[in-house]
């Protein structure tokens, strides 16, 4: 899932304060680069939240069964 960033809209408030338009460009393109590399969308957190889960489950799964071999019977 791509992020939506509207690069002609940053590169107009670039321009609009004095900053040329070609370091605005060059500056948009690493941002989108940024946003597309770097930031995590709510579906990436949502599957990591998933697999955590399903993992945590698992090693609670192995440690209830460990302390039931391991305790002995009364």
């Amino acid at each position: 899932m791509s992020m939506v960033f509207d690069t002609h809209a940053f590169v107009q408030c670039l321009t609009g304060v004095g900053m040329p338009e070609e370091q605005a460009e060059a500056l948009a393109d690493e941002q989108v680069k940024l946003i597309d590399e770097r930031l995590a969308t709510k579906a990436d957190v949502a599957n990591l939240e998933l697999r955590l889960i399903v993992r945590l489950s698992g090693m609670m799964a192995v440690a209830v069964g460990a302390v039931a071999v391991l305790v002995e019977p009364l």
